[in-house]
């Protein structure tokens, strides 16, 4: 496959790719941020100490993570195919991708969480300030620069898997390396493919170790 026939296959599954990945991302992080709450603060000594539930949320999220997204993707052809009407396409990817990086997600914003400074917590509790104050004005802000690398190591694992999910026909890069690289035994296509993935990857990752430093530097000019 000579450049002219590649670029149009590779520009449509980069668009694919990062359609995929950025509304599978939004799911993600509406879904994993209150659960990641969720578990420190129902936890013994949290500010809604309730350890059942911290317990069941607990093996909810961790049966979830261990689960090969590959297996997590073919089981929820059922579930995907209720919600968005079919298991095939960009749009129908974002169900299984968002439902398996939720919990992963969940557990990086239980660790970014845990590591804010109790001290803090408690004047505000001195003050009157409740639980809802306390998660918005103090554990969220805090936590920020670290739940800002837990969105960009998530958004990496969602391109990952989006790559997966062109086996079971979520187009993207995946599925043009399967049908176009592989199926057709171009190792120029397959290499160029890797490359953009790479590419992605590294932008990605740039972008969010740029805006953990920026929100360092506010924290300390603070």
């Amino acid at each position: 496959m000579t450049w002219s026939q590649m670029q149009p296959v590779l520009e449509q599954g980069t668009l694919d790719t990062l359609y995929m990945v950025l509304w599978s991302t939004l799911v993600t992080i509406l879904g994993g941020l209150p659960l990641g709450l969720l578990l420190v603060l129902t936890d013994k000594g949290g500010l809604l100490q309730n350890r059942p539930v911290n317990k069941i949320v607990g093996v909810i999220v961790n049966v979830g993570r261990s689960l090969p997204f590959i297996i997590l993707l073919i089981a929820l052809i059922p579930f995907t195919t209720f919600v968005v009407g079919t298991f095939i396409g960009p749009t129908a990817m974002i169900v299984p991708l968002a439902v398996g990086a939720i919990p992963f997600f969940a557990r990086l914003v239980e660790t970014s969480v845990r590591e804010v400074d109790h001290g803090l917590v408690e004047a505000v509790q001195s003050m009157g300030g409740g639980t809802p104050t306390i998660v918005r004005k103090v554990l969220l802000p805090q936590a920020l620069p670290s739940l800002v690398s837990a969105v960009t190591t998530t958004v990496i694992v969602l391109i990952g898997y989006s790559a997966m999910a062109g086996v079971v026909g979520g187009e993207g890069l995946g599925s043009k390396a399967l049908t176009y690289g592989y199926n057709r035994f171009d190792t120029t296509f397959m290499l160029t493919t890797v490359a953009v993935l790479i590419a992605i990857v590294t932008i990605v990752q740039l972008i969010g170790d740029g805006v953990v430093r920026l929100l360092a530097q506010r924290g300390r000019t603070a």
